[in-house]
């Protein structure tokens, strides 16, 4: 158990594709981040919202997924070591008398920084859950809002709540295969949506149809309405079926994929200035009302505002540079390019480049 805050020159509240850039640029100009998502994973509503689907505005890159945009970026800070602390929510922030911010991440987990870049989208991005009361008793032992750890899953009668590409996804991940079995394979697996029109790629569709019909999984159009519990654990779900009927469904564990909500939490009540839910910057520098607290992307609003990520990327460059400003008082830092700045190649752990005679 963490007893005493991390102290840092950084925070980076966000670890979406221009986080994870914010984490670059402060990088190059030698400033250590930590950064602290909500999500299980790096990549933001990129990788939880559109995985799959293809980005033609990312500069110099004809065409890459949100999950392809992620991985680049995550190689691309590596040389830095920026620690990722995922799965945590900024529950408060407090200036100190010798001008740094404790900030609380929940689960003992408290940083002293200097600096907080809010790089949160539109918020906090919550999965969605059904709407039983009492049903929250059981996340993280029954009730999940996530497969990346899929041995949880493991030859357990499991039911899929969804009709995206996620949740699609997962019932043709998790499908028992007679033929060729796989150790994270359930038992069985149940997809169930409100009705049988999914809004997935056609190709997942049709695999799922192959599948009902060879009897490896089974589809119900209808929607919970209730569960039941005995000593402490889910047994079975109340269906009603988009037929009119009603059914129990028997069940070792419930894969819950109905989207993300963005919820703008605990920033609302930092006392910055805000328009509209999002917050008011100065665009020399991307700080807030609070010195020392930036704000990136589309958390952020200014005349001409435009919700691009290489709008966020132009953001998050001038950001650190108001940074390493605000560290550094005494000691301008002036651009250098990283097609010629020895610092910069020992930053990024390149070989510098022979210079011509």
């Amino acid at each position: 158990m963490q007893t005493s805050p991390i102290e840092t020159d950084a925070v980076v509240v966000g670890a979406g594709p221009v986080g994870l850039f914010q984490v670059f640029q402060l990088g190059l100009l030698g400033i250590q981040a930590h950064i602290v998502d909500v999500l299980p994973h790096p990549g933001g509503q990129c990788v939880e919202l559109y995985p799959d689907k293809p980005i033609y505005d990312i500069p110099g890159i004809a065409v890459c997924t949100g999950r392809e945009l992620t991985e680049r970026l995550l190689a691309q800070i590596a040389p830095f070591n920026a620690r990722f602390h995922l799965g945590h929510e900024i529950s408060g922030v407090a200036r100190q008398s010798d001008g740094r911010f404790l900030v609380d991440a929940g689960h003992d987990l408290r940083f002293l920084t200097r600096t907080i870049f809010i790089v949160a989208g539109v918020g906090a991005f919550k999965p969605r859950s059904l709407a039983l009361p009492g049903i929250e008793h059981h996340l993280g032992s029954q009730l999940f809002h996530d497969a990346h750890a899929p041995e949880r899953f493991a030859a357990k009668h499991l039911v899929i709540v969804g009709g995206d590409d996620a949740a699609l996804e997962q019932a043709i991940a998790l499908c028992p295969n007679p033929d060729q079995p796989t150790p994270h394979a359930a038992a069985s697996v149940t997809l169930l949506h409100r009705r049988e029109l999914f809004q997935a790629e056609p190709a997942r569709v049709e695999k799922i149809h192959v599948l009902c019909q060879a009897r490896r999984m089974q589809f119900i159009a209808g929607q919970v309405s209730g569960f039941e519990a005995t000593e402490g654990r889910i047994t079975q779900l109340q269906v009603s079926c988009a037929d009119g009927s009603t059914q129990a469904l028997p069940l070792d564990a419930l894969l819950v994929l109905l989207g993300l909500s963005p919820k703008l939490g605990p920033i609302a009540h930092w006392g910055l200035a805000m328009q509209r839910r999002q917050l008011v910057v100065d665009t020399a520098t991307f700080t807030t009302a609070e010195p020392g607290i930036f704000a990136v992307g589309d958390i952020n609003t200014y005349p001409g505002k435009k919700k691009l990520i290489l709008c966020g990327f132009h953001e998050a460059t001038l950001a650190a540079y108001g940074a390493a400003a605000l560290l550094w008082p005494n000691d301008p830092v002036n651009v250098q390019y990283t097609t010629t700045s020895t610092q910069l190649h020992k930053r990024l752990g390149v070989d510098t480049p022979a210079q011509s005679v």
